[in-house]
């Protein structure tokens, strides 16, 4: 029999609109890997947890942001884009009402609403699954 090891995250890809700018959330990452660097809101999924509860958790504990629902995007599992080991996530996009505001927390030690159109450096494949993001919900979608 196979012995597999791998983990299973869940990331929120959450947009907002402002203006005519479309917006994403990042977090600043406390914790290795990729300290200090940007990063979408995510984390592991709990042993019992349903998927899209996951994402809606790290979420909420990380940025203090509650969506009431979100669609889920793809899933990225290209090996080595964790460098802690195979890891799986499922991405899920929502949409932040205008007044939403962050506050960091959990494993963020920060988060902060990006302009899609000046994004910072990201940590893991998060670009990857931004731009697909993106293409999936265009801006005036949001």
């Amino acid at each position: 029999m196979n012995k597999q090891s791998i983990n299973v995250t869940a990331d929120a890809v959450v947009f907002k609109k402002e203006k005519s700018e479309t917006f994403i959330l990042l977090i600043k990452r406390k914790n290795p890997p990729f300290q200090n660097q940007w990063a979408l809101p995510g984390g592991f999924v709990e042993n019992n947890e349903d998927l899209e509860t996951a994402a809606k958790r790290e979420l909420k504990e990380e940025t203090g942001i509650e969506l009431v629902s979100c669609e889920q995007l793809f899933t990225f599992g290209t090996p080595g884009r964790d460098p802690r080991g195979r890891t799986i996530t499922i991405a899920y996009v929502g949409f932040a009402k205008e007044n939403d505001k962050p506050k960091a927390a959990d494993d963020a030690k920060e988060a902060k609403w990006f302009n899609i159109k000046d994004l910072p450096e990201l940590a893991f494949d998060h670009q990857q699954i931004i731009e697909l993001a993106i293409s999936r919900f265009p801006q005036d979608h949001c």
